[in-house]
């Protein structure tokens, strides 16, 4: 079922909406059945308020000089996630190592400091690894760090400027009638011959009824739907499905998570590195900039869109 964009997000800013839908979900969890009653009705102001701020964060970023955007959008998103997170762990947070971010990046940048070159780090602790394990069923990351380059190459709406420096990094996969077709040329990139990448994306992929090898394609036909989360499948807003064109970017991560890390490094940057960010801002000199910006305007409406179909889900999917 289709509901239009921040509907959820809006329904969910009373006591009584906020409290009848933690009710619910609590209610299908055989462990959390005991508990629905009192967890939701102690958990409904946290819940409304997480979701409450995070929508006026991200409206506020809208309003602002691109500045401030990373850190307005990179908080927002911590109480989107924050209320993801009640909905599967009702006694969060059980402990204050929890409240930190996650992630950490290099503390001191190099001379010839480039955003794309740079990476990020995973820690054992704090809301990314806590999010992945509750909220995604993913007990840790395909990765111990990444850099920026490799996450904005995830992005689906950043592939045009991808396309730009001829170097796509994502290839748009056709799913009609439940098939998925994938280029031949993909093995080449892969190195793989078909029948051994098709055992590669098998375990991300729900139950495969029919495989039709051609000179040009690979289809795969499938049982259900593709799932969003922990796959190597891509999605934009128009449901279009896009899948990584070479082996050294293949990680099958939720695309929240590429959003977190990126707001993550650029909020630091913002914040911690004001010479050299107000130097890109203001002279435009690299590549950097025109990725940085229109990776904001992406973010600027996909994390608030990755949220509301994450609670739709809930919500009409038992």
């Amino acid at each position: 079922m289709h509901i239009d964009d921040e509907t959820i997000l809006i329904y969910l800013t009373s006591q009584e909406t906020a409290q009848s839908f933690l009710h619910r979900v609590y209610e299908r969890s055989e462990a959390l059945k005991e508990i629905a009653d009192v967890k939701s009705y102690e958990n409904c102001h946290s819940f409304m308020y997480y979701l409450d701020h995070g929508r006026k964060l991200f409206n506020a970023g809208h309003q602002v000089d691109i500045i401030f955007q990373p850190t307005l959008y990179f908080y927002g998103m911590g109480h989107f996630m924050k209320a993801l997170i009640l909905t599967e762990r009702p006694h969060y947070p059980e402990s204050t190592s929890m409240m930190a971010h996650g992630v950490s990046s290099r503390k001191r940048k190099k001379k010839a400091y480039t955003f794309l070159d740079d990476e990020v780090k995973i820690q054992h602790q704090g809301l990314l690894p806590y999010f992945s394990e509750h909220v995604l069923s993913m007990n840790r990351l395909p990765f111990e760090k990444i850099k920026m380059l490799y996450l904005c190459s995830l992005v689906p709406e950043l592939q045009s400027l991808f396309l730009l420096t001829q170097d796509p990094k994502l290839v748009k996969i056709p799913f009609k009638k439940q098939k998925l077709t994938f280029p031949s040329m993909l093995l080449d990139r892969y190195h793989m011959t078909a029948h051994t990448f098709i055992n590669r994306i098998k375990p991300f992929l729900p139950h495969i009824l029919e495989t039709n090898i051609t000179k040009s394609t690979i289809e795969i036909t499938l049982a259900k739907q593709l799932s969003e989360y922990n796959t190597p499948f891509f999605f934009d807003k128009n449901e279009q499905i896009y899948f990584p064109a070479s082996r050294d970017i293949f990680y099958p991560i939720s695309e929240i998570i590429i959003h977190y890390l990126l707001l993550y490094n650029l909020s630091m940057l913002s914040r911690y590195e004001a010479g050299w960010w107000g130097d890109l801002i203001v002279t435009k000199a690299d590549i950097d900039y025109p990725f940085i910006v229109k990776f904001l305007e992406i973010t600027a409406w996909k994390v608030p869109y990755l949220f509301e179909k994450a609670l739709q889900n809930k919500f009409f999917n038992p």
